[in-house]
Order: C-alpha cells, then structure tokens, then sequence
C-alpha cells in the first residue's frame, strides 16, 4: 500500500461520505483474512496500517516461554525483552511477522475492499433514496424482459415489474418508456429490489393526481378505487369546496383529462363517481352508467339490495357481473342486483295493492316499479356521473 491510497481513501470520505475510518477497520479485517489464508492459520494476528505512509505491518502474537516449542505461537524470554524489556514468563506480547511480499497482497486486498465498499455505499444510497420514493411514480425505460418479468431501467439502478403487476394485454419492448408506481423497495444482499406496478390500484390514484390539480391541491379527494387493470376501473370522488364539481374536476375541459389518463392506460375505460354519505345514494352512483330505481340496504350484514328497470339489468351488472363487482369493491357492500319485475315477483306477498270497488285487486301497479326512481333516481342523476 501506499499514501496515494491513503489519499484515496480521504477523497472517498470527502466526495462519498464514507469514513476513512471505517474503510481502514475494513482493510485490516480483510487483510488479516488474507494473512491467515496465505501464510498459516495458526496465528493470531494483528494488522497495523499506518495512516500517513500507507505503511501495512503485520504482527503476531506469542507466549513468552523459556524454551520455544512452536515458533508461530511463542517467543523466548530473552527475544521478547529486546522487544519488552519488563516482560515476564507467560506473558502475551506482539512481534512483527511482515512477510516480504506482504505489500503487494495488501495492496490488492485495499483495492478490493474499496470497491466492495463503494458498491455498498451506493446501494445503500439508492435503497434510502427509492424507500423515500415508495408510493410514488417512475419513469423508466425497459431494459428487458425475462420470463415474463420486466426490468425497468431507472438511472442508476433497475426496477422490477412482476407478472401480476403488469396490465393484461400490455406488450413491453426494449427501450421503451414506460410510467409504473413504486409499491415496495426492499434491501438484499445484492443490492435494493424496486417493486413497480402498473395494475396496482394507487398506480390510477397517482395519475388522478399528476393530472388533476384539484385532486393534487386536495380540494378534490379520492375516496375509493376499484379496478380491474387493462379492462375497467371505477374512482369516487368528493370535493370539500361546494362550488367545485369533484367529478367535472376529473373529466376535465371536453374530458381531457380523463382522457389523458385512459391513453396511459391503453384504453381502459374509467368511471368517475361522485361520493355520497348516504350509503343509497352512494351505491346507486357506483353502478353507473345503468340507473337504479331503488336501493336497499342491510346495515346489519352490509348487503344493498338494488333495483334496476328490467332493461337496465344486463347493464348494471356488467360483462361478465364486471360493473357489480367492481361497484361492491368501491363502495364496500355487497351488492345484489335485481331487475324490477323480479323484485315485485319476489316480494309480491309484502306489497299491498289498492282495490277497486267490486273487490278485484288492480295489480297493474307493478308494472309502474320502473318509476320507482321519482325520488331517488332524480337525486342520482343530479350527482353527475360520467363515464369515461
């Protein structure tokens, strides 16, 4: 070694925050491996590094004897009171054992070190400055794609883009750019794992906020999601200004907005639902685009139960019970839908139909359920749901 090294190892302090010191405890930790690995195991050790020349002295430690049966582990008493004059019988003292070729081990040792030291101060960088970042979105640039798993290059390092992660029907290329949310950095011996996302449902809260100003200035609250990534998403909203329309907000000037997040998204289509306190009419918002006659709802055991025009039931309950699910995931309850001849079929016992004046029963009321929205289908419609 030498003091341009020590040299070294004080611009690596200044520039990397890394302490010399460390790096010197470090050096004589690896140097004494080495030793030990090079000349013999038997011994006990001691490194000395001196901090100005750069100067590596080996000692070792041996047992003051009168008659010496093993070199590396003991010294006579007349030898070691050359070295310690007030040294007695069993005592333990260190003499120097620098091989002559020493230097050059060290020096490789030293380098060897550093780097693996400069590597760890990196990466420990990169893990407290992505863990800051968790909750946020990236860009980033695919790097490439192994068994399905995408490697998103983020300057310095790389993320991760697992299969569940990805949004079905996405086809990722090399050098493509590409937006994703962080949702978990984690440490590891080889250096930090950047988990992103593209399905995650925080993936679309973000990009509300990046493109809503309201929503990013918090007069406008996202209050629920539910999403199901590449087909269908459904997003409540509140505002806490009255005079601003939360879900005009998000739509945006001739939907733009909106739009702009559904073409990040490759197509999939959003509904903007305006929040409700009242759990009926929050429900009934949920199911847009269909209109809802009547909700019901069990506090007890969280179940609404739905009316809907007969026409509107393939509607409300979605491809595949697609828009039912995805307005129970939103609003928290489980959602039954019926149409409203089934309702009046099933509970016809409980109805009471007015009679005429022969007796007969006028049951021609049940075909006016579909008007059963007089009230609250008036108050739904004036909640402004879109879709997008």
């Amino acid at each position: 070694m030498s003091s341009e090294l020590m040299q070294a190892l004080n611009e690596i302090e200044k520039d990397r925050g890394i302490p010399k010191d460390a790096l010197i405890d470090a050096i004589k930790s690896a140097l004494n491996t080495a030793y030990k690995k090079n000349f013999g195991i038997a011994q006990s050790v001691n490194v000395h590094i001196d901090e100005l020349s750069g100067e590596v002295k080996v000692f070792s430690q041996k047992k003051v004897v009168d008659e010496v049966s093993d070199e590396r582990l003991e010294i006579s008493i007349d030898e070691a009171r050359e070295l310690y004059p007030d040294c007695s019988q069993e005592d333990l003292v260190y003499v120097e054992i620098t091989p002559s070729d020493f230097g050059r081990i060290a020096a490789q040792t030293a380098k060897q070190v550093v780097i693996q030291k400069l590597r760890e101060a990196e990466r420990s960088l990169i893990y407290e400055e992505f863990l800051d970042r968790e909750g946020e979105i990236v860009t980033g640039t695919v790097q490439r794609v192994e068994s399905k798993t995408v490697y998103v290059s983020l300057g310095r390092t790389e993320g991760i883009m697992l299969p569940p992660d990805q949004i079905a029907g996405e086809r990722y290329e090399v050098g493509q750019r590409i937006k994703a949310y962080i949702y978990e950095v984690k440490n590891t011996s080889k250096g930090p794992n950047i988990f992103l996302s593209r399905s995650h449902p925080y993936f679309l809260r973000r990009l509300f906020e990046l493109e809503v100003p309201e929503i990013y200035d918090g007069v406008v609250e996202i209050k629920s999601i539910a999403r199901e990534a590449g087909a269908r998403s459904k997003i409540s909203v509140h505002s806490l200004e009255d005079k601003i329309d939360s879900v005009g907000a998000c739509v945006g000037p001739r939907g733009i907005r909106v739009q702009n997040i559904v073409s990040e998204l490759g197509g999939e289509k959003i509904d903007i639902i305006k929040y409700d306190k009242i759990p009926e009419h929050f429900i009934a918002n949920s199911l847009s685009p269909s209109k809802v006659d009547r909700v019901y709802i069990n506090e007890e055991d969280k179940i609404a139960t739905v009316v809907v025009p007969d026409y509107q039931l393939s509607l409300a309950i979605g491809k595949e019970g697609q828009n039912a699910r995805l307005a129970a995931k939103l609003t928290g309850w489980k959602v039954d839908i019926k149409s409203a001849s089934q309702f009046v079929e099933e509970n016809a016992s409980n109805l009471v139909w007015p009679a005429f004046e022969d007796g007969s029963v006028d049951e021609s009321l049940g075909d006016d359920v579909d008007s059963h929205s007089d009230q609250l289908g008036e108050e739904t419609d004036d909640h402004g749901e879109e879709n997008a």
